[in-house]
């Protein structure tokens, strides 16, 4: 037996540490997005942090609070990386900026900083970027484009008109406009049929990303770094319903399958639900957290207006937070719960 450590010592865990686990478990995705599009996601992630870093040293000096101490936990980084990547790819270089220094000035520090954001910083920029520029944000590129980096690079800075390649909608929003067209004509099998925009799963291409994001996920979980409450319960609100709707009329509604591997569902549920400190904080509390947002993301992105709802869930999920933490509070030890 090791008896160098106490029992009652905590491990060394720390922001930093935190922080930077996560961006690694963020790499299996960026790989696959490198894969699909080039080097093209690394520009927007390199965008995405120069902006987060310096809309954070901005605000840290106006509060005069050490910038090295600050600046090196990492925590700003990680909130420009899942906008980058929940960003359509190519999307102009001043979206970004716009979405990720919103991020930071706004839906962080004016709250007071780390730790005291009541909603998640990320879904925060993607729901005001989403309602602003709804056509840049619905602007996603075909996989399949026959463009050079040079190009991409040209399309993002406003130097090459929109190629028509980049006119794609999501998985998600192709199966939805479709199905609305076809007035109940048309069944999702037929749609899904076209495995050269939906793949086998969720999308050509997009399903493999989706996977990168489940994988980096589950790291997270085995490193401890984050629970099984919030990502499984966040999956099993969006299998419950749409397994529901799925097994009653199939024709019309996709499997839970497709579900799992389109949109946000994989990055939502191991990197937005998550968060530590716009989320449920207790066991019960993060059980009817994860379930509530999985059922809210789906009728969102079946019935909504908007192709995907994981964003929109998450928010008005952390408005429900104070709530629903203080009706599951576990009983405190050494005394007697209320008959």
């Amino acid at each position: 037996m090791n008896f160098t450590s106490p029992p009652y010592l905590t491990q060394n865990v720390s922001v930093r540490r935190i922080m930077l686990q996560v961006l690694a478990a963020l790499l299996p995705a960026i790989g696959v997005y490198l894969w699909l599009l080039g080097p093209i996601v690394l520009v927007q992630l390199a965008i995405a942090t120069a902006t987060a870093l310096a809309a954070e040293a901005v605000m840290l000096k106006l509060v005069d609070k050490p910038l090295g101490l600050f600046l090196g936990d990492g925590s700003a980084i990680v909130t420009a990386w899942l906008i980058a990547l929940a960003f359509p790819p190519m999307a102009p270089w001043w979206l970004i900026v716009v979405g990720v220094a919103f991020a930071i000035v706004v839906a962080k520090h004016l709250y007071g900083g780390l730790g005291q954001n009541p909603f998640n910083p990320a879904m925060i920029a993607f729901a005001v970027c989403i309602v602003s520029f709804p056509a840049l944000m619905s602007r996603w590129p075909s996989l399949n484009m026959d463009a050079s980096f040079a190009d991409h690079v040209a399309v993002m800075f406003g130097q090459l008109p929109r190629l028509d390649a980049m006119n794609g909608a999501t998985p998600l929003d192709t199966l939805k406009t479709a199905l609305k067209l076809g007035e109940g004509q048309v069944s999702v099998g037929a749609i899904l049929a076209d495995t050269r925009i939906f793949g086998r799963m969720g999308g050509h291409g997009w399903e493999w990303v989706a996977a990168a994001y489940l994988a980096g996920g589950l790291w997270l979980w085995q490193r401890k770094v984050i629970g099984w409450h919030l990502p499984l319960s966040f999956l099993g609100g969006m299998v419950a319903l749409s397994g529901a709707l799925w097994l009653w009329n199939p024709a019309q509604f996709a499997s839970p399958l497709f579900h799992l591997f389109s949109g946000g569902t994989m990055l939502g549920a191991f990197f937005i639900v998550t968060d530590p400190v716009s989320g449920s904080t207790t066991p019960k509390g993060k059980l009817i957290f994860g379930f509530a947002a999985g059922l809210i993301a789906y009728l969102i992105r079946v019935f909504g207006g908007y192709p995907d709802g994981v964003a929109f869930s998450v928010l008005l999920l952390n408005l429900c937070v104070p709530l629903i933490d203080l009706y599951t509070q576990p009983p405190i030890f050494g005394m007697k719960g209320e008959k």
